[in-house]
């Protein structure tokens, strides 16, 4: 059984070491670089933790292994799972299926009835086969980021 806990302000020295090895691991696969936030202040590290309501991680092997966020919902009710992220060790262990399932669930038990996207490299098969296992269908291009596709979830919980 994998077990997932969600980060508050006061555990952003987890946060900050498991978001730097998923910024050093796959720099391409996010929108900021890990020279982004290596100087960043405790402040600015709480203030992410506040500013997006849900990030929840696991440990496999008493290592970080993968970690989720959403969003709170926008003006049109759309809450974005961001920050996906599971480490190499730990693919294929059902690690990131676990941590989109908690995410989705704690989109539809805080946020009934929100529409729920993410983004997705265009060349990140594993992670769009991921995502479609778990409900999510393509819907087109990012039209911030011609790297992009959008997804949305489209399941049921």
């Amino acid at each position: 059984m994998i077990s997932i806990q969600e980060l508050g302000p006061d555990e952003w020295r987890v946060w900050r070491e498991i978001r730097l090895e998923a910024l050093r691991d796959a720099p391409e696969a996010f929108g900021s670089t890990s020279a982004d936030w290596e100087d960043a202040d405790e402040a600015r590290w709480r203030a992410r933790l506040v500013d997006v309501p849900l990030h929840a991680f696991t440990r496999l092997d008493d290592l970080p292994a993968g970690v989720v966020s959403a969003t709170a919902p926008d003006g049109s009710g759309q809450v974005e799972l961001i920050s996906m992220w599971v480490a190499p060790f730990a693919r294929g262990r059902a690690v990131g299926g676990a941590l989109i399932e908690y995410a989705l669930r704690w989109v539809t038990d805080r946020h009934p009835g929100a529409r729920i996207a993410l983004q997705v490299r265009k060349h990140n098969a594993p992670a769009i086969g991921l995502y479609e296992r778990h409900g999510f269908v393509l819907a087109g291009e990012n039209p911030e980021d011609e790297l992009e596709f959008t997804m949305r979830w489209q399941g049921v919980i």
